[in-house]
């Protein structure tokens, strides 16, 4: 790529766990379709590259405690967005744990014909023990068993895009899915929707590599950075296809003020609003132990790094914990009696690199990664909607504009295009 990648990652009124408060909206906002247009027009006028849905198929935290989460289905708030804008790319989450491919298959082909090639989907695992609860299911599946599901299921995905290309059927048997007919589709204008994938455990680059269009990771250090990008293009390679198929896009956290004054003191207010205790209990989430009964104060208890003693067991991401473990390592090498609320100053709360500066700050660790060739872009995710990104628009796109990382205006039609992804294939055989 010749320039950066950008998305908007919407995760409903912005990552901070007090975003609701941040952004100055009724707590409702995230369950009106004119919130959503507003945020992808804002994105669209920046010449931003897609529009990022999570999902969220089970409630993952009290809503008493931090209200304004998702409760619309991806493909609905993606058809609306498609609606309200022209150019702009649309990324739904939707899981292969819980969803059936040959419905899954036709919502995205059917958004992506709609929106004129603008659509992708992130396919990732659920480990949300309270997912499988809504599906009836008294506990998740294990680790190995999501990950056979998903590698086949992505794989009856593919096959039925493409057979909406080419026009025959498909005949598939495997271990999870008996799939015979096709779609009463054609192809869209770029083929077929995109694959994302965010999963960052040894299973998830896997299947990065041998299927994904773009990779969401969860990297705190360049080194890291590095690595994990080397890794998923190497997997891609071993896989037959060219390097530029994948692009690596770390989740990249923003608090953003004109002054680095201005930018501390927007954080120090989310601080201030939220209590330690929520984010001692994500960040234990994370790394699969019980923090809150540590003294915040005192030096990390370095006993909560230690490696898991069954992988296939914790419920969590892998690829945030393996990163997580490692960046506070780090911090523990460089800095004598780093302490566990320091810890949750800088790692709490989102489990992604978090910058807290002004727009050249931003704009200068997006260009260090980006010529490091740590990263091909970016997953936005501003501490809270619409301030957080319409000062990105407004203040760091024109930078990266002037330092020739960004577009001055759309020059694709198809999100395939603007990935410089090559065109989509029909199936070699019947």
């Amino acid at each position: 790529m010749n320039h950066v990648i950008l998305n908007i990652n919407v995760l409903d009124l912005g990552i901070s766990p007090v975003a609701w408060q941040l952004s100055g909206l009724p707590k409702t906002a995230v369950t009106t379709g004119d919130y959503f247009a507003e945020i992808g027009r804002i994105a669209e006028r920046g010449t931003l590259d897609a529009f990022f849905l999570a999902d969220n198929p089970a409630i993952r935290e009290d809503p008493l405690v931090r209200p304004g989460g998702r409760a619309l289905e991806p493909t609905a708030i993606l058809a609306t967005v498609a609606a309200a804008t022209s150019r702009i790319g649309l990324i739904g989450t939707l899981s292969t744990t819980f969803n059936d491919p040959v419905e899954l298959a036709a919502r995205f082909l059917s958004l992506d014909q709609l929106s004129g090639g603008r659509a992708a989907w992130n396919a990732v695992t659920t480990y949300n023990p309270a997912a499988g609860g809504n599906f009836g299911l008294a506990a998740n599946p294990d680790r190995a068993s999501r990950y056979r599901r998903a590698d086949e299921f992505v794989d009856v995905v593919l096959a039925l895009w493409r057979a909406a290309i080419d026009g025959r059927e498909i005949g598939h048997h495997g271990e999870f899915f008996d799939v015979r007919g096709r779609l009463p589709l054609d192809g869209s204008t770029q083929g077929h929707p995109l694959i994302v994938q965010a999963g960052g455990s040894p299973q998830g680059r896997d299947l990065a590599g041998r299927t994904a269009n773009a990779v969401f990771t969860a990297e705190w250090t360049l080194p890291a950075g590095l690595e994990h990008y080397e890794q998923v293009k190497q997997v891609a390679v071993r896989h037959g296809r060219p390097r530029g198929d994948v692009a690596i896009l770390p989740g990249l956290i923003t608090v953003i003020g004109s002054t680095e004054a201005e930018a501390a003191e927007r954080y120090r207010t989310a601080r201030e609003l939220q209590g330690i205790e929520q984010e001692l209990g994500i960040l234990g989430t994370q790394l699969a132990r019980d923090l809150r009964g540590y003294p915040v104060d005192e030096p990390f208890p370095q006993e909560v790094l230690a490696d898991l003693d069954d992988p296939n067991a914790f419920t969590a991401s892998l690829g945030f914990r393996e990163s997580l473990v490692r960046a506070i390592r780090d911090r523990l090498a460089d800095r004598p009696g780093y302490t566990l609320r320091d810890t949750v100053l800088e790692f709490g709360a989102g489990g992604h690199r978090r910058i807290i500066g002004t727009p050249e700050q931003v704009a200068d660790t997006i260009e260090e990664w980006f010529r490091a060739g740590a990263a091909d872009g970016f997953n936005l995710m501003p501490d809270a909607f619409p301030s957080g990104l319409e000062i990105f628009v407004d203040e760091v796109v024109p930078i990266l504009r002037r330092r020739g990382l960004f577009r001055h205006e759309y020059a694709e039609t198809t999100l395939r295009e603007r990935y410089g992804v090559g065109p989509a294939q029909a199936r070699t055989a019947a």
